[in-house]
């Protein structure tokens, strides 16, 4: 049995590691991966929390700085939940692009269907969300509601992992 609380910083040395554990927390520092820090629980997300330590935390943080928590739901084993992500006000758009791409290559050792999210940020439209591979999900429900499908048909960028496994 492993610590509640561990963190990688190669995914080479830690693949197993990477598909046990269902809950994470994706660090990137300045557009590089630093650290996979994973937690017991899934992350829970308030309105309250993003609406104001979330907006004041983005104001005053200026480091280019990105964290991305992703679930793994218990009853679907096969799909990513991307819960939530923090970006300082100095985030390049680099350091975000490498967050997502991060979760996209977890998502390929676990050998993941797909990553589901719902956006709340309005300045991220359906236009940016399809350039970064996701497409719009239960148009029925309230929210935007999106998710980025794999099906074995994971993304270029994430084959140096699949050597490693």
């Amino acid at each position: 049995m492993g610590r509640m609380f561990e963190s990688i910083r190669r995914f080479e040395d830690h693949l197993a590691l990477v598909q046990r554990r269902r809950y994470g927390l994706i660090e990137i520092r300045d557009g590089q991966f630093f650290a996979i820090h994973f937690r017991p629980w899934p992350r829970i997300i308030t309105a309250l929390e993003v609406n104001s330590i979330g907006r004041w935390k983005h104001r005053h943080l200026t480091r280019d700085r990105c964290l991305l928590y992703f679930n793994q739901p218990i009853r679907h084993r096969n799909f990513l939940a991307l819960k939530y992500i923090f970006s300082s006000q100095g985030s390049s758009c680099r350091t975000l692009h490498q967050a997502t791409k991060t979760l996209d290559c977890v998502a390929r050792i676990k050998r993941s269907d797909a990553i589901v999210t719902e956006v709340f940020n309005r300045r991220i439209s359906d236009r940016l969300m399809r350039r970064l591979g996701w497409v719009p999900h239960c148009p029925e429900r309230s929210g935007h509601h999106y998710i980025k499908r794999f099906y074995g048909q994971y993304p270029a960028y994430t084959d140096n992992l699949a050597a490693s496994e």
